[in-house]
């Protein structure tokens, strides 16, 4: 019988020195190996998993969201981790390393106002107000006073079908928007327009018969209808039916 030393982990050919005759993994007794073709192949020695233990791939934490790619309009942020260790002896493949996500920016880069007019309302999941860059010191918007957010409740009533085959990684949080939910959207100070202190979108005149318009951020066929329900100082529904303005 041939033991598998970690010497011989590697090999990926039918090296002869990983070849010999005993008791298989599989419980069969005859010819086995102890290269990394085995597990595949279902032919290792029996003590393969003692000597030669599958390793997995080791990642580290992710990095911080980037900005957006471009201001003043709906974009894309990412964010990176690296492999630290790779796989080894068939083990856990590497997870994926990049992540995207929906975003907006509402400064340009001069820290000028975008000056946004948009007439339905951009939304992105909450997870981005967690991460969202904080305004930089700027001239146009006041010290005086600390700028304080709120939240408004809508009842959807319609949604394309686009929403519900989004299965981007960035962009799953887009398949728990349902017809006839009631789902609370944060305004948070950073996308406040600064003549009027509130994010647009947010039907602020609109009566409870209105129908308003929205559209997911990272996917413009994601969008919908939907009426207001009410203006909340704190949002309080659960975290997958919880969006921000954007």
């Amino acid at each position: 019988l041939i033991h598998c030393w970690k010497t011989f982990c590697s090999v990926l050919s039918l090296d002869a020195a990983c070849i010999g005759r005993g008791w298989r993994a599989d419980g069969g007794y005859g010819t086995c190996f102890c290269d990394e073709g085995c597990r595949r192949a279902g032919d290792c020695c029996h003590d393969h998993g003692q000597a030669c233990p599958a390793l997995p791939c080791v990642v580290g934490e992710w990095s911080h969201w980037s900005g957006c790619a471009e201001q003043c309009k709906p974009d894309l942020r990412m964010r990176r981790r690296y492999v630290q260790q790779e796989p080894k002896n068939s083990g856990e493949p590497c997870p994926a390393l990049e992540e995207k996500a929906g975003c907006l920016e509402y400064l340009t880069h001069q820290g000028k106002d975008c000056g946004h007019e948009h007439v339905p309302a951009f939304i992105t999941t909450s997870e981005y107000g967690k991460e969202r860059k904080q305004r930089t010191a700027s001239p146009l918007w006041s010290s005086e006073k600390e700028e304080v957010g709120y939240c408004v409740e809508f009842k959807t009533e319609s949604l394309s079908p686009h929403c519900a085959l989004e299965n981007r990684p960035y962009a799953r949080w887009m398949q728990y928007l349902r017809e006839g939910h009631t789902v609370c959207v944060a305004c948070q100070p950073s996308a406040m327009n600064i003549d009027t202190h509130r994010c647009s979108g947010d039907g602020h005149n609109a009566d409870g018969g209105k129908i308003l318009h929205w559209e997911a951020v990272g996917n413009s066929r994601c969008q919908g209808t939907w009426k207001k329900v009410r203006q909340l100082e704190k949002c309080s529904c659960p975290p997958v039916h919880s969006f921000i303005f954007t």
